[in-house]
C-alpha cells in the first residue's frame, strides 16, 4: 500500500460543464476536512463549497469520499467535482497539493489499482485504451476488456497450461512405474488441444488490436490502374495527384480515414513496375518496403486491361483485388475478370464512386467490425507478442510429447507459455514495463 497521497485533475483539458480533482491515499480523510469543513459520509455526495485556506470559498459542487478498499485504486479516494474552467480547477488542485499531496504521475491512479488487486495489467490498461478509443466499436471492446473478458480466457488458458503441466511433471516423477503415463494419447490430445485454445486467443485479440491502433491497408499495383483515385474516393478528398501520367505517385502517401469507427491508415504507393527513373525508383522501394508493414493490401487492377502485377507479393499477406474502372467494361467482361482471381474480388470506379460502399464494408470486416460488436476485446502490441510466444512454446512442447524424445523439455517448454502469458495480466515484477505501461495514461487517471 503506497504512503504518499497523490492528486490530480481528472478531466481533460480545457473548458466544460464539469471538473474532478481527484485524490488518493492515506491523508484523503484529513484534505477532506480542510477542503470542506465537513466529515463527509463514505459513498454519499454532498453540495458544499470547496474551501481554500483563509475559508473563502474557490468553488460549489459535489465531494465524494470513498474509504478503503471500496474504490477504484484501493485506497482512500476523495473526489471533488465542480466548475470545468481551468483556472477553478487549478485553484482546487492547488489548495489539495498545499494539504500535503503531491502531484500525481500519468497513470498513477490506474498503478495503484493494479498494484492494490482492484485490477489485473490488462484491465489497466483498457482503462486508457477505453479513453482513446476512436469509436463505439472500440469503446465496446475496450469495456470488455476492463470488465475482464479478456483477462478471463487468458486465465482458462493459463488453467489449461497447468493442468497439463501437472500432469506431465507427475508422470515424468513416476517414470519407472509400471504404467506409461507419458504414453497416454490423453496427453498429446490435451497439448493440441492448448495450441487450438492459443491460436484462437491470438487470432481474436489480433482482431482487437486493428480495433485499437486502426488497420494498416497498403494500396498497390501497376501504374495507372487507379490507385491514387482510389485513395481519393475512400478519403473522400483529392489527396494524392491524379493524372493520366502513368508513374506520378512517386512516394508513399497517408491517409488516416475512420469507417464507422474503425481507424484505417491506407497508403497509396508507387505502381510497381520495372523504371530507369532514379526517383520513380526509389518510390518503388519505398513502395515494397511499406507492404512489409501492412495488415491488408488492395492489389488494384484495371478491370479494362486486367494485367497482373510484374512481381509477386508473398503468399501470407491478406489481400483483396480490387477491379477499378468497372464503368469501362460491361458486365460479362467483368464477371470473367472477377473469375480468373483466386482472391476476394471488388470491383469498383473510383471515378464514379460505384462499388465504394461494398469496398468500404470488406475493410471493415478485414478489422474485425462486426466482430467486435459481438465480443471482441482490444489487445496491444505486447498481448500480441506474448501470445505468440505462449504458442510458439506450446507448439514446440506438443513436438516433444510427439516424438517422445526428451519430454522433460516438453515440461519446461510448459513453463515458458505459462510465463508469457503471466505477462499479459501482470504476475510479475518488471518495474519498467510497469513504468512504460502506465506512462502512457493521462494524468488523473
Amino acid at each position: 500500500m503506497s504512503r504518499d497521497t497523490i492528486a490530480a485533475v481528472a478531466t481533460g483539458a480545457g473548458r466544460a460543464g464539469i471538473g474532478i480533482v481527484r485524490v488518493s491515499g492515506p491523508d484523503v480523510a484529513r484534505i477532506a476536512q480542510a477542503v470542506t469543513a465537513q466529515a463527509l459520509a463514505p459513498r454519499v455526495a454532498t453540495h458544499l463549497p470547496f474551501l481554500d485556506a483563509d475559508g473563502s470559498a474557490l468553488d460549489v459542487g459535489l465531494a465524494l469520499r470513498f474509504v478503503a478498499p471500496h474504490s477504484f485504486t484501493g485506497e482512500d479516494v476523495l473526489e471533488l467535482q465542480g466548475h470545468g474552467g481551468p483556472a477553478v480547477l487549478d485553484l482546487v488542485l492547488a489548495r489539495v497539493l498545499a494539504l500535503g499531496a503531491r502531484p500525481a504521475r500519468p497513470g498513477e491512479f490506474s498503478e495503484r489499482a493494479f498494484l492494490n488487486d482492484k485490477l489485473d495489467l490488462a484491465q489497466a490498461e483498457a482503462v486508457a485504451d477505453l479513453v482513446d478509443a476512436s469509436g463505439a466499436a472500440a469503446a465496446r471492446a475496450a469495456v470488455r476488456s476492463l470488465d475482464g473478458a479478456f483477462s478471463s480466457d487468458v486465465h482458462a488458458v493459463l488453467d489449461a497450461i497447468v493442468g497439463l503441466r501437472v500432469w506431465l511433471e507427475a508422470a515424468l516423477d513416476f517414470s519407472e512405474e509400471d504404467i506409461d503415463f507419458l504414453a497416454d494419447p490423453e496427453l498429446g490430445a490435451r497439448a493440441a488441444s492448448l495450441v487450438e485454445k492459443l491460436d484462437t486467443l491470438l487470432a481474436r485479440s489480433a482482431q482487437g488490436r486493428r480495433l485499437r491502433d486502426g488497420l494498416t491497408v497498403v494500396i498497390t499495383g501497376r501504374p495507372n490502374v487507379g490507385k491514387s483515385s482510389l485513395l481519393n474516393a475512400l478519403a473522400g478528398a483529392d489527396s494524392a495527384i491524379v493524372t493520366d501520367i502513368a508513374g506520378t505517385t512517386r512516394d508513399v502517401l497517408r491517409e488516416d480515414i475512420v469507417l464507422d469507427g474503425v481507424p484505417l491508415h491506407v497508403l497509396d504507393t508507387a505502381g510497381l513496375r520495372e523504371s530507369e527513373d532514379a526517383v520513380e525508383r526509389e518510390g518503388i522501394r519505398r513502395a515494397r518496403a511499406a507492404l512489409a508493414s501492412a495488415d491488408h493490401v488492395l492489389v488494384v487492377l484495371d478491370a479494362s486491361d486486367p494485367v497482373l502485377l510484374a512481381v509477386e507479393l508473398p503468399d501470407a499477406l491478406p489481400r483483396t483485388v480490387v477491379l477499378n474502372k468497372r464503368d469501362l467494361v460491361d458486365a460479362d467482361t467483368l464477371a470473367g475478370v472477377a473469375r480468373g482471381q483466386t482472391d476476394t474480388v471488388v470491383a469498383v470506379s473510383a471515378h464514379t464512386g460505384d462499388g465504394m460502399v461494398a469496398l468500404r464494408e470488406r475493410l471493415l470486416d478485414v478489422a474485425g467490425h462486426d466482430a467486435a460488436i459481438e465480443g471482441v476485446y482490444l489487445a496491444r502490441r505486447r498481448h500480441l507478442d506474448a501470445l505468440e510466444e505462449a504458442r510458439d512454446a506450446a507448439n514446440d512442447a506438443l513436438a516433444r510429447l510427439a516424438d517422445g524424445v526428451m519430454p522433460e523439455l516438453a515440461a519446461e517448454e510448459l513453463r515458458r507459455a505459462q510465463q508469457a502469458l503471466d505477462r499479459i495480466t501482470g504476475r510479475f515484477d518488471v518495474e519498467d514495463l510497469l513504468g512504460r505501461i502506465f506512462a502512457d495514461f493521462c494524468v488523473g487517471k
